[in-house]
């Protein structure tokens, strides 16, 4: 059994969230994630809920060390006998550790700082666009040479009557789409595109009961998206993070979604 097909672990699962998996297994997590989406979702929300301590937490990290916590002095009083420099020096462990690469990991746990479906939802699909986007040869489940059987399909999982916006005013050609699992428990429809030099966009959506919003735009390293919810279906649009270049794909999309445009 190479490296490739060895079964892969929980532990390698949340190093995948926290980028810490090295090089070799890379690939084998990913297609790991395409063929078993109950891992996939999990994944998701390991990650949502991560990026939420961070949001909540990370701030400390660029704080200076206070003069009374400084590992020198806690030693210090620890040579002279006092557990009191113990306690402190764990709690600034778990400090340290939520802030750092273990968020992914404790995220398992949390409950106080649990994002919202929404949230879930546009992490969801970010997930999805940076799995598929690099597949070659099999990026989605129906070719976009197969549009009206792929949205006839997707309209009877999904449970309502979808639009699969046509692009190619904008210069991007339907790559297809697949179904996917989204993370409230509803089916989740998501189509790609592809640009003349290759870069490509998707588009996921599912119902979602959540209050009706404006645009929203959330950026990653290597990835963005922009998101909305309009008559309790949630939209996304992810692309590489390129606001300008990702908000006129999001605005050719809004403009058919809505049920204006077939």
């Amino acid at each position: 059994m190479n490296n490739h097909d060895a079964p892969v672990t929980v532990d390698e699962l949340h190093a995948y969230i926290d980028g810490e998996l090295p090089a070799d297994r890379q690939s084998a997590v990913s297609d790991w994630l395409a063929a078993h989406p109950q891992d996939a979702e999990l994944v998701a929300a390991w990650r949502a809920q991560a990026e939420s301590i961070r949001a909540r937490y990370g701030s400390v990290a660029s704080e200076p060390v206070p003069e009374r916590l400084k590992l020198e002095r806690l030693l210090q009083s620890g040579r002279r006998g006092s557990w009191t420099w113990r306690i402190v020096a764990a709690a600034a462990a778990v400090v340290a550790f939520l802030i750092g690469g273990g968020a992914g990991w404790i995220a398992r746990g949390v409950s106080a700082t649990a994002p919202s479906s929404f949230e879930m939802f546009t992490a969801d699909a970010l997930d999805a666009y940076k799995l598929y986007v690099v597949e070659v040869r099999h990026p989605v489940e129906v070719g976009g040479d197969e549009r009206a059987h792929m949205k006839q399909w997707l309209s009877k999982r999904v449970g309502y009557p979808l639009n699969v916006p046509e692009l190619q005013s904008i210069g991007l050609k339907l790559v297809g789409g697949r179904l996917l699992p989204g993370p409230t428990g509803e089916a989740a429809a998501f189509y790609m595109y592809e640009g003349p030099s290759g870069e490509r966009f998707t588009v996921y959506c599912a119902r979602l009961h959540s209050p009706q919003t404006g645009l929203r735009y959330r950026d990653e390293t290597h990835a963005a998206a922009f998101f909305w919810v309009e008559d309790n279906v949630a939209y996304v649009v992810s692309g590489p993070a390129d606001r300008d270049r990702l908000k006129k794909v999001t605005r050719a999309v809004w403009e058919q979604v809505d049920g204006r445009k077939s």
